[in-house]
């Protein structure tokens, strides 16, 4: 349920002090701290009412994350409404309130996110967990996702390993979470949005984008997953885009023609430059040729092919999340 707020102003101080084995609004018992993140605290806690674990969000007291916040309850909201039987892989959202002057929102308890979980399984020495099989389980639940999302009309926008959890790392099923960033397709589309080592080239170079946006997005994730290192690290957008001519050739003139954040990158004869700080002057960048392939490592020409579609430069060409579920790739069998 959801309780009226009215509230004079928000406190000076944002951060809630978290109190382990206490009971919040009556309910829920504090029981582990998980973790911060940029605009909230994360806890585990139990439901007394229900008798289950839950993960609560607290939303520090700033007025542009309560707003972001409300957002994305109301996306949340939306799409459990459409998803009664939790069969799409998207975060479940069971409760919210105002609290102590703070907003808390209440959803499923998960494990960690692919990025910690790849880090962890790296640093432990162990068999690579990322094997081709599990990979397209990964892939296909993320599609299935981002088929029911843009299917409502909604692009996730920062889709990454931050924001994908494991459920269950025996059955290696995940959960697409933080629709915080989230937008309608009919919205104004603002022109910042994506973590920038997993943007699509089309909001790189300020072009009217859509849903295919986040299978760009996929497509760095998958890669990430099997090499362990970020396919575009997190350097100045000129260099990222040098590195994706490198791997897949030349930007469609069209597109280059058509983009409003062009000129920041490409000289008048379409070639990358940056300027130089020290010395003032415009310095020509030349992409260093490979291939996807060479780059990764990886000699599965299926799992090669199903990549090389995502991370399509031109979003023409690059398939839909149903299209991309009907790849071939995903009736290779691994033992």
């Amino acid at each position: 349920m959801y309780y009226a707020i009215y509230r004079t102003g928000f406190e000076e101080s944002k951060d809630l002090p978290i109190v382990l084995n206490t009971v919040l609004a009556g309910r829920y018992y504090v029981t582990e701290y998980i973790g911060s993140a940029a605009f909230s605290k994360v806890v585990q806690a139990h439901d007394l009412q229900t008798g289950i674990d839950v993960c609560l969000k607290i939303i520090k007291n700033d007025k542009d994350f309560f707003d972001q916040s409300l957002d994305e309850i109301k996306l949340l909201k939306l799409v459990n409404k459409h998803d009664p039987a939790d069969q799409h892989h998207i975060l479940r959202l069971y409760d919210y309130f105002y609290h102590q002057e703070r907003l808390f929102i209440v959803c499923e308890l998960l494990r960690s996110n692919l990025y910690e979980f790849q880090k962890f399984n790296q640093e432990s020495g162990g068999d690579a967990y990322f094997t081709f099989r599990r990979l397209q389980f990964i892939a296909r639940q993320c599609l299935e996702a981002l088929e029911f999302l843009h299917h409502l009309g909604i692009i996730h926008c920062d889709l990454k390993p931050e924001n994908i959890l494991m459920k269950s790392y025996k059955r290696c099923e995940i959960k697409v979470i933080d629709l915080g960033s989230s937008c309608f397709r009919s919205d104004n589309l603002c022109l910042y949005v994506q973590s920038r080592s997993y943007r699509a080239p089309e909001v790189m170079l300020g072009l009217s984008y859509d849903p295919k946006i986040d299978l760009w997005s996929l497509g760095c994730i998958l890669a990430e997953l099997w090499s362990g290192e970020v396919l575009f690290p997190n350097e100045a957008v000129v260099m990222i885009l040098a590195r994706m001519i490198g791997l897949f050739g030349p930007i469609n003139t069209e597109m280059l023609l058509n983009g409003q954040e062009t000129h920041k990158y490409f000289t008048e004869e379409n070639d990358l430059y940056y300027m130089n700080e020290e010395t003032d002057q415009m310095e020509l960048i030349i992409p260093e040729e490979t291939s996807l392939e060479d780059h990764l490592q990886v000699f599965d020409s299926g799992f090669v092919d199903f990549l090389s579609n995502l991370l399509e430069i031109d979003p023409e060409r690059r398939p839909t999340a149903k299209e991309a579920l009907a790849h071939p790739w995903f009736s290779q069998s691994y033992e």
